[in-house]
Order: structure tokens, then C-alpha cells, then sequence
């Protein structure tokens, strides 16, 4: 077969796709027997074990189908015992089963620790939530033509989203633990430092805050607790946040004396909007009360714990991220093992 024969096969193959609606809207790529095999050697998994399940559209997604599907999204093979510990996070979230097709239309955001991230590439330093690093864009857009493909998830359809989350399959970031001040999330959550992990939640929205105007580490808390406690981010008498810090922001707040605890706790306590504010904004509490509501009015976070807080991005810029998680129940705080079969590609020599 010439060369120009070979490209019009794949252009049909492609277009065929877009016909079947196996897409996202990009071509994907075609995926032979032969690659899924690929994929499939690369974990000690049986082909037909269940890794996640909407019991409610009697539809579940089985290693094999997962393997497909990051095929298609464009992962090489070695990626995917990362995207089978993104499906163990995602499952392991409190908000799983109604994510997907709630009017939020919420985004996953995988975060990699350990190093494997130097490995296969994941970015965890410059332009870290922006395209340009094939691992980063496509282990999380596996997760998402498996939603769509398997589970049947499509806008307009079982997808509900009013009007959704840019960015909602292409959130995947490495931990820029290097330049940390502290403990990588994974060790925050119990996996020993050092070890390949995967942690995930699903948000509402990201938000930025530009602050390298001081060297004061309370006046950047006060401008986080600014952007974190607008009335917009409120449900009824829920909201919450968490924190993708740069690396200046950071060790701003370690050479203050403030560790990862200290942050949330201050965040806690300052974030609070009162009843005021909130019937300005026609989300009055109307006499409710419960955790979380006093004289004062409502702590726009859940509990202190309950903040997330990453290091990534370039020391090039006093520049973080406010990222909103999904629900009203808090995220799971778990963090889950690579496990990679041994002697696999990719895997452990």
C-alpha cells in the first residue's frame, strides 16, 4: 500500500468516527485488535474485569473498553495503568454517579505524583493547565470518550450540563514536588513519598489569582480568600475550593511559618460571607443553620480538610489557581497506586 493510499485509509477511518459519534469533536485515533492488545499488556488486570459502573443506566466499563478508548483519545500504552488509576480516583469520589450527568457539567482534575511524571512526560511545571504535553491532554481525555463511548454520556443527551466546564476532559497535572515546600499530596494522603500516584476530583470551574505584588504571606491568603468566597461560588448553604498554588505562593507561605494545615485552617476561618452579602445577592439563609453558619454567615469552605492544595506550574510568576470541587459532600482525599505489570513496557524493569 503507497503512502498516499495509507492516508486515505486513515482519513475514512477517522471520518467514520465522526459518523459512529465516537468522538469529542477532534479526530481520534483508529484503533486495531492488535493495540488494544498493547495496551492490555501493560497491567496484570483481566480484559473483562469492571472498573467503574452506572448502576442507574445499566451500563459499566470493563479494562478492555478503557484500553479502547485511550487508544482512540491517543495515549501510547504506557500511559494506561495512569489512566486505570484515574478511573480507582474517580470512582473512589463521593460525587461519581451524579457527575457526569448534572448541569454543572464538572471537569476531572488528575493530579500525578511520583516518577513517573518524569517518565512519560506529564508537565507539572510551565503551562501546566494549558495544551503542548501529549500525556497531559490525552489520559484525560481517555476518561472522556470512555464516558461518552461506553456509558453513553453525550451532550444533549444523558449529559445535562446547562453550560459546562472549558477544559472538561484535558485537566491531567503533575505535582511540582521538586519545588515544593511540602509533602506531595499523594504522602499527604497516606502513599509514601516517592511512589507513583494518581489523585482525582471533579470541579466546577478555575479560577486565577494574580498576586506578586507583595512578599506578605497573609496579604496573598487575603486575596485567595477573596476570589474563594464570592457569593457567585455559593449553593444554598454549600460551596467549597481548593488550591493549585504556584511555586512562589507557596514558598511564600513556608518561609511565614505556614504549612499545608496552617493554610487551610486560615482559609477556613477567614472565608466567610455574611447574611448581608448573601441576601445583596438573593442567596439569603432564610433562618437555616448547621455546621458551617453562624452570627457571622456562612464559611464558604466545608471544613479546613476539606481545601485541596497542590504545588505546580514555573517559578516564573506569583500566579495560582482557585479550583471549585463538585458537590456538596467534600472529595474523597484518596490517592491511588500506578500499579504496572512487571517487565511490561513502561512498567517496572
Amino acid at each position: 500500500m503507497s503512502d498516499e493510499e495509507m492516508l486515505a485509509y486513515a482519513r475514512q477511518a477517522i471520518e467514520h468516527a465522526y459518523e459512529q459519534g465516537w468522538t469529542d469533536g477532534l479526530p481520534i485515533v483508529p484503533v486495531t485488535a492488535a493495540m488494544v492488545e498493547e495496551f492490555l499488556a501493560t497491567t496484570d488486570r483481566a480484559a473483562d474485569e469492571v472498573i467503574a459502573e452506572l448502576p442507574h443506566l445499566n451500563r459499566a466499563c470493563t479494562v478492555e473498553r478503557a484500553a479502547v478508548n485511550a487508544g482512540m483519545a491517543g495515549c501510547r500504552p504506557e500511559y494506561f495503568p495512569v489512566v486505570l488509576a484515574v478511573w480507582a480516583a474517580l470512582v473512589a469520589d463521593r460525587t461519581f454517579r451524579a457527575a457526569w450527568q448534572s448541569t454543572s457539567g464538572p471537569a476531572p482534575l488528575i493530579v500525578v505524583n511520583g516518577p513517573i511524571r518524569d517518565e512519560l512526560g506529564i508537565n507539572s511545571k510551565g503551562g501546566v493547565f494549558g495544551p503542548g504535553f501529549r500525556a497531559n491532554a490525552t489520559i484525560p481525555r481517555a476518561i472522556g470518550l470512555t464516558i461518552r463511548n461506553v456509558f453513553g454520556v453525550r451532550p444533549a443527551e444523558l449529559e445535562q450540563a446547562t453550560q459546562g466546564v472549558p477544559g472538561r476532559w484535558s485537566i491531567c497535572i503533575g505535582e511540582n514536588e521538586e519545588e515544593s515546600p511540602w509533602e506531595p499530596l499523594s504522602a499527604e494522603l497516606g502513599v509514601e513519598a516517592g511512589a507513583d500516584a494518581v489523585s482525582a476530583l471533579l470541579l466546577r470551574t478555575c479560577e486565577f489569582v494574580d498576586n506578586r505584588h507583595t512578599r506578605v504571606a497573609e496579604e496573598v491568603l487575603w486575596d485567595l480568600a477573596d476570589t474563594i468566597s464570592r457569593t457567585g461560588a455559593a449553593i444554598g448553604r454549600h460551596s467549597s475550593a481548593g488550591l493549585v498554588l504556584s511555586v512562589e505562593h507557596a514558598q511564600q507561605f513556608a518561609d511565614a511559618g505556614f504549612g499545608k494545615a496552617d493554610v487551610q485552617r486560615w482559609l477556613y476561618e477567614h472565608c466567610v460571607r455574611s447574611h448581608a452579602d448573601l441576601e445583596r445577592a438573593g442567596k439569603g439563609l432564610g433562618g437555616l443553620e448547621g455546621p458551617g453558619i453562624d452570627e457571622h454567615g456562612l464559611h464558604m469552605l466545608p471544613s479546613p480538610e476539606q481545601v485541596p492544595i497542590v504545588v505546580a506550574g514555573a517559578r516564573n510568576a506569583a500566579i495560582s489557581m482557585v479550583v471549585r470541587p463538585f458537590g456538596f459532600a467534600g472529595w474523597s482525599r484518596t490517592t491511588h497506586r500506578i500499579e504496572r505489570k512487571v517487565g511490561a513496557r513502561g512498567g517496572i524493569a
